[in-house]
């Protein structure tokens, strides 16, 4: 099949989202987890927007939000080369390549990649760990993916807050006990918290990541979601979460490249 030959040999070519989309990945190297997921069902989006993507990794935010019923045009940033070339090459297997432009950069230089106050929404999934917290993932697109390295939260709130319009939205899941951290920096930047969510792992456990949304110039009231419960009984999601990963497989697909792959 012609999927095959966009796949190099340390890679695979996985199914999202139900099988209407599918995303290049590292066998060994950084592979997305669910809270990538998680954030793309927590975005609102208009008819079409323009959004910027930071630290997109293996592209799945892009990909998802480009197939909204709202079309919407991304921009996806990624420093990292093997990453980016994997973003890329998805898009364009999905049949979305006019629709998700990746390029290669750094988010403390996003502006001179990206047109400044010119997106009506910035979402970022960023790494969580600071860089000399816990053990080190020796393979380096790992680390790079997951400790603040090469990019701090404070880094991508800065390019969010010059990326965006005035009244421009931000999304982004973090650490549920760095959530004041994000709130407070948020804040700092000009970008107002308007909306919040927990996610918990299930009902009895504490908060393992937070669900935020600020709007640039935004006045002060914020909209305090019910959290949201990963697992019901046992390993089985819950029924909110099974309506979540329903809604991400029901929206439209590109023509042509929706089927799982085989």
């Amino acid at each position: 099949m012609e999927h095959a030959s966009s796949l190099k040999e340390d890679e695979t070519l996985d199914p999202i989202c139900g099988g209407r989309l599918r995303v290049i990945q590292a066998k060994r190297g950084y592979r997305f987890s669910v809270d990538s997921l998680l954030l793309a069902s927590f975005v609102r989006l208009r008819p079409e927007e323009t959004a910027a993507d930071l630290g997109t990794g293996s592209g799945i935010l892009a990909l998802i939000l480009a197939t909204r019923p709202e079309h919407p045009f991304v921009e996806a940033l990624e420093l990292q080369p093997g990453l980016a070339d994997r973003a890329r090459r998805s898009a364009a297997l999905n049949g979305l390549a006019d629709r998700i432009r990746v390029r290669e950069g750094d988010v403390r230089l996003a502006v001179s990649l990206l047109a400044a106050s010119s997106f009506d929404l910035v979402v970022f999934n960023p790494p969580y760990r600071k860089a000399r917290s816990g053990r080190i993932n020796p393979n380096r697109e790992k680390a790079l993916a997951r400790h603040e390295i090469t990019g701090t939260l404070e880094d991508f709130l800065a390019a969010a807050s010059l990326l965006l319009k005035e009244g421009g939205r931000v999304c982004a899941i973090y650490p549920a006990t760095r959530a004041a951290t994000l709130l407070a920096a948020m804040k700092t930047r000009g970008l107002e918290p308007k909306r919040i969510r927990l996610v918990h792992s299930r009902s009895d456990m504490e908060g393992e990541f937070v669900l935020v949304e600020g709007i640039r110039g935004g006045g002060e009231e914020l909209e305090v979601m019910p959290p949201l419960f990963i697992y019901g009984d046992g390993d089985r999601y819950s029924g909110e979460m099974e309506r979540i990963m329903d809604g991400l497989a029901a929206f439209p697909g590109s023509a042509g490249e929706a089927g799982p792959s085989s």
